[in-house]
Order: C-alpha cells, then structure tokens, then sequence
C-alpha cells in the first residue's frame, strides 16, 4: 500500500524475511503446538528450542504470510464488538474536530522518523494522522500520549492497511500493556520505571549502584524505552524482534530488553565517571544493536526468568508510592497556580 521503497530503506523485507524468536529459544524448553495453533492457523509439534522446528515455523509462517501483526484471535476480539466499518465511520465522525490530542499530534508528525521516504511526506502524515487522531478518540483515558506517535508509525510501515496499523494499536495499548502507561499522568509509566530500577538493582548490583552514586537516574533513558517500546532507540530490524516476542510473551519482556541493555555493557559502565558518558554508552549501544540475537540472547539467557505473576506483584508494590507522589505534584502545580492568580491584577 506504501509502496516498495520505504520498506526497502528501512530494510524490512517484513512480508518473506521476517524470523520469529522467542525467549525460549534460549531459555527453557516450550511446547508451542497449542499457541501457534491460536495465532497462525497450523499445529507445529515439538519445542521451540529444536532448531528443525524453529525452521519449520518460520517456513510455515513465511507461507502464509501470517506473522505477529497479522494476530487473527486479537484482532478478531477487537472487532467482534464493532461494525465492520468502525474505523471508517470514527475517522469521518472526527475529521475536523480540534482538541488537545489533535494539536500535540500535529506537533509531532514531522518530528516522526523525519526524513523517511514515505513517512515524512504528506501522505505518511496524514494516515499517521488519522490512526493517533482516530484512537485518541476511541480510548478519551489515554488520548494521545508522546510516543505513541512512533508505535503507530512503525505499525503503519508494516501492516498491509492503514486499518490494520490501528487494530494492532489498539491490541498493543488495551491486550498487552499495561494499563495507565499512556494516561495524562503516566502512572503507569512511572510504575514500570520504579520496578525495573528494583530489577537493575537484582540483575546488575554493580552497574545500579554505580549508577546510583553518579545519580544518573536510568528513567532518563529507560522512559522513553517503555513508550516507544524501542521503536525511537533500536535498528528496526531489532525492534521487529522485540515486538515479535512482545506479542507472544506481553509487557513483561520489556523489562528483559531494557535490562539487557545495562547487562551488555556492564564492564564499561563501571568505568564511567560521568552521567553524559553514561548516556552516550548507552545510546550508541542501542543505536548500534543491529543484531537482535545477541539482544535477545543477553535478554533471556544472562537476566533471570521472569514470570508475570511476579512482575504484576512488584508493580502493585510500587503503585502507592507512584500515586502519592503524584498527588503531591498535582497539590504544588494546583498551590503554584492560585499564587500566580493573586498576583494577577
């Protein structure tokens, strides 16, 4: 639909060359017959560390054309509520009409992977345009939240319609993450950066306390990991492979990912004695990781197993300290305000 050429500059080749790997490739041993029998429509016996049957999933799913942004079972529970021609009918009801979300969205279209091909054109505007504009009205709780602007833009460039690109939106933001991480407050957001500095602490001991004595605070990069889900900071290509074990394993394996991050350069961390020499490791790290392997290894072979039952008690564990602290933002910008209005004239 997008024609040939964006999808060749960002070297997708998504349609024939795109392989699936899970963390428990490398991990643990999966029986995966019942799972792929949901998502793709055919049974594979075996497990998912054998590497015959790894081939024969990546052959079968490159025949039938069927990979994570095709999710038949999400995308159909999406739909079944609505008419087939729900999208349609929500981008006509809201065209024209300004509101907050609208405006920040109009802000930050060129700012979108600037320079892309077909992206920053007109045409790539306006179908990112519709599909933030056309969400942010269909969830009023989250509107449009900075970051989510990339989200849509890579699912643009990979989805064969421009419907597609705001069903998996909408699987993304309402089946696999969290809730609360895109409202005005970012609560949830707040929560995943409180946890994963707990799991640094576990994973990487000396890289979080050295971190801690430098006070550089890992939010300053990790924020944006979590909102974009890496989409703005990996090589596409990697991030295709984060998103594909994302939507079989859930928000968990974000934590994996951005752990990995840290644990990949661990010794030279250590080394550093400044915070902007810290964050240029960083971001030539992930810049740089063109090779999702050796992310994914490091993620679930060097970081310990995570369940979701586990991850899930540590966000409700950090939920009252997020919330209070919240309140007490809200109580000084309400307290700083009424001051700026009695000096008014």
């Amino acid at each position: 639909m997008y024609g040939t050429q964006s999808k060749r500059d960002l070297s997708f080749e998504i349609q024939s060359q795109m392989t699936i790997l899970r963390p428990s490739i490398h991990a643990r041993r999966a029986n995966i017959v019942v799972k792929f029998q949901d998502l793709y429509g055919f049974t594979v016996e075996g497990n998912v560390d054998d590497v015959n049957i790894l081939n024969e999933v990546r052959e079968k799913v490159r025949q039938q054309g069927k990979v994570w942004w095709s999710l038949e079972a999400n995308k159909a529970k999406k739909k079944s509520t609505v008419p087939d021609s729900y999208y349609r009918d929500l981008t006509i009801a809201v065209e024209g009409k300004v509101t907050p979300a609208t405006k920040q969205i109009d802000h930050d279209l060129p700012r979108t992977f600037p320079g892309h091909p077909w992206l920053d054109t007109p045409d790539g505007h306006a179908a990112l345009r519709r599909v933030l504009v056309v969400y942010s009205f269909r969830d009023s709780d989250v509107g449009y939240c900075q970051g989510l602007n990339y989200v849509a833009a890579l699912l643009l460039l990979v989805m064969k319609t421009e419907e597609e690109a705001f069903w998996m939106l909408a699987v993304l933001l309402e089946n696999v993450l969290v809730n609360d991480c895109y409202t005005n407050n970012l609560s949830g957001c707040h929560v995943e950066q409180r946890v994963f500095k707990g799991l640094l602490a576990k994973e990487c001991p000396r890289v979080s306390a050295h971190l801690e004595a430098l006070e550089f605070d890992v939010s300053l990069v990790a924020t944006e990991w979590f909102l974009c889900l890496f989409s703005k900071s990996l090589p596409s290509e990697t991030t295709m492979r984060v998103w594909d074990v994302l939507f079989y394993e859930g928000a968990k394996v974000l934590f994996n990912v951005a752990l990995a991050m840290f644990k990949m350069k661990e010794l030279e961390l250590l080394t550093m004695h400044h915070i902007g020499d810290v964050l240029n490791i960083i971001h030539n790290t992930t810049h740089h990781l063109f090779d999702p392997d050796e992310l994914l290894t490091v993620a679930f072979d060097k970081i310990s197993f995570m369940t979701t039952t586990n991850i899930s008690r540590q966000r409700k564990k950090q939920e009252p300290a997020v919330m209070a602290e919240l309140g007490q933002r809200l109580r000084r910008l309400n307290t700083t305000n009424m001051d700026v209005n009695t000096r008014l004239p």
